[in-house]
């Protein structure tokens, strides 16, 4: 297994940027994270760490080998695509055999490798199916042991999940993070959806048009996001604009419609006089009374959803979204005024967007 640098990498496609001076670390054994829309460059990255393209600017190092100029099959990397893409006149065992064969093993560690694999993945009793009789979790679990049984430095893993329905999702989710628990192996996933990212990753790199926004742990990107296109991406956030009064110990003042707020500071370079939005998230907005933060506000529609109810809310103007956990009998419904309040430390201030 290895750890994964790149320092400066640029990749161009004539006048278009794909990947625009871009860096992250990934540590040896962990499990990283590319989250972004579509079209902000995850996959191209993914293919320049594969070798299936070259940058042009910038370097990859596997460890502190470069490996710009290593070919992909040199480069021991086993990939997980989207389409799964296996050979359909081939069964199972044969499909996850493909690679060790291309890499002339003796058949019988191939045979052995083939079975500690699909024992991994749990596909053990499938090896004589075709892959039309398997189902899509089925079919990508078999993906997942082909890229296993090379025994890769690194795994690469493009939207695997995607074609997968709502439940099937889920329990590929829980199986990739015990195989990577099992195995230890350095695993790098690029994914569009924010729960796989948020539920899955040990640390991870958000994307924004080519450039990486910021990286960090899936909790602190939350709870601390360095700019609005993080706040918003990576889940609901509320915006409050403003003017920032003040900042001392980490905490700002900020001038809002809903009167003057503190919270934490989220961004360096942040003055007083300068444009700034409050973010809080909607689980932090408390109805009731509260000391710090409070204003009023009217319920314009709620939302019950079992576990957890939604409420759009107005305050002098602002439109804001609030989630409460465990709704009550009587919660207070639509044209109802109530009092709102959120902890200074729930709440971030970010530039505002230009």
């Amino acid at each position: 297994m290895v750890g994964i640098t790149l320092k400066s990498v640029v990749k161009r496609y004539g006048e278009t940027v794909a990947v625009d001076n871009v860096s992250f670390e990934v540590e040896k054994g962990e499990l990283f994270f590319l989250l972004g829309p579509s079209g902000c460059g995850k996959t191209t990255i993914l293919r320049l760490i594969a070798g299936f393209l070259q940058p042009d600017e910038g370097a990859i190092f596997f460890d502190e080998r470069p490996v710009d100029q290593v070919p992909p099959h040199r480069r021991n990397t086993g990939m997980v695509f989207q389409s799964y893409a296996l050979w359909p006149h081939m069964s199972v065992a044969e499909n996850v055999a493909y690679g060790l064969q291309e890499r002339k093993v003796r058949r019988a560690e191939r045979n052995d490798r083939v079975a500690a694999a699909l024992e991994t993945v749990r596909m053990s009793q499938y090896r004589d199916r075709m892959p039309n009789q398997l189902s899509g979790g089925q079919q990508q679990r078999v993906a997942l042991a082909r890229a296993l049984v090379i025994e890769p430095d690194a795994v690469l893993l493009d939207e695997p999940l995607s074609n997968l329905d709502a439940r099937l999702r889920l329990e590929m989710r829980r199986e990739i993070r015990r195989i990577h628990a099992e195995t230890g192996i350095t695993m790098l996933y690029v994914t569009h959806d924010q729960k796989e990212a948020l539920s899955m990753a040990e640390q991870l790199a958000v994307m924004s048009m080519a450039r990486v926004e910021q990286v960090g742990t899936p909790r602190s990107l939350y709870r601390r996001p360095a700019n609005c296109f993080v706040a918003e991406f990576i889940g609901e956030a509320n915006l409050i604009e403003g003017t920032l009064v003040d900042s001392a110990g980490g905490l700002g003042t900020v001038s809002t419609r809903l009167g003057e707020l503190r919270a934490t500071i989220g961004s360096r370079g942040l003055d007083a006089g300068d444009r700034v939005v409050c973010m809080v998230r909607p689980e932090c907005l408390k109805m009731g009374t509260g000391r710090r933060n409070v204003f009023e506000a009217e319920v314009k529609s709620t939302v019950y959803l079992g576990e957890i109810e939604q409420f759009v809310l107005s305050a002098r103007g602002v439109e804001l979204r609030a989630v409460e956990s465990n709704p009550g009998e009587s919660p207070p419904g639509g044209g109802q005024r109530v009092d709102v309040h959120f902890s200074p430390e729930d709440a971030v201030v970010l530039p505002r967007q230009s």
